[in-house]
């Protein structure tokens, strides 16, 4: 059964296509192709009319949240996730400072349904809980899709931004997975699973424009951080919907 929890340190990194590539001659060396080894994503982001959720990516805290629909092009299915990322504890500030190192933990718990099930949902037709006992899922879906729905009606929750963008990406046995996100849009109308020909532009002739994400279970092995190292790529704090919502705000 596929996994739908997840908990990992994640690091993020922008980079250059000339850096993605001399990543790649490693990386091809010492992972192999995920099951979806290049896929077109798409993600719905969920949010107020104020934005709360989404100023918590940018300012950030000890404990933040997001909901999000992720749908893949041609397969139909939605899967409603909710991510939370902890700041790491205080104990271990000094240690990242001295070392150069930036990372969340992060927790992503989600429920999948049809495509048109979630047009019943956003539409207000039925609950997620109601929704996902319509296929075989465990109690701890059922769990999943109640917090998720709690989260909805006490935050007025309503999709907000669709985010879109092409992804490679890489895993080895020992549970590493890296993923190159490259050509992001976005936009903040017309919002359903389909990319649109005048979706706006994510990174606007900025060189650094590709997504880096790399996801371990504990620590990076030696050859990626020494790659890195001679690239001189460290990782840094960012969102995607964070960016979107700089722009927004911009105007």
């Amino acid at each position: 059964m596929e996994s739908k929890v997840f908990d990992r340190i994640e690091k993020k990194y922008l980079i250059t296509s000339q850096e993605k590539r001399s990543l790649l001659k490693l990386i091809k060396r010492n992972m192999e192709k995920d099951s979806y080894h290049k896929s077109e994503v798409l993600n719905l982001y969920f949010d107020n009319d104020d934005y709360e959720m989404t100023a918590e990516s940018i300012d950030w805290v000890d404990f933040k949240k997001k909901i999000r629909a992720r749908s893949y092009g041609g397969y139909d299915r939605v899967f409603l996730e909710l991510k939370t990322k902890i700041r790491p504890p205080r104990i271990l500030e000094k240690y990242q400072e001295d070392e150069g190192v930036e990372e969340n933990i992060g927790y992503k718990r989600r429920v999948m349904i049809t495509h048109e099930d979630f047009e019943q949902l956003i539409n207000h037709q039925h609950t997620l809980s109601s929704l996902a006992v319509r296929s075989e899922e465990t109690a701890n879906d059922a769990q999943i899709a109640h917090e998720i729905d709690f989260m909805l009606m006490h935050f007025h929750l309503k999709p907000k931004v669709l985010i879109t963008y092409d992804r490679e990406s890489y895993k080895d046995e020992s549970g590493l997975r890296i993923t190159f996100d490259e050509n992001l849009k976005y936009r903040t109308k017309n919002l359903n699973f389909i990319k649109g020909k005048h979706d706006k532009i994510y990174f606007k002739k900025e060189p650094h424009n590709i997504i880096m994400e790399v996801k371990v279970g504990a620590a990076l092995p030696l050859w990626l951080v020494h790659k890195l190292s001679e690239l001189k790529i460290y990782p840094q704090q960012f969102s995607k919907i964070g960016k979107v919502y700089e722009l927004i705000k911009k105007g």
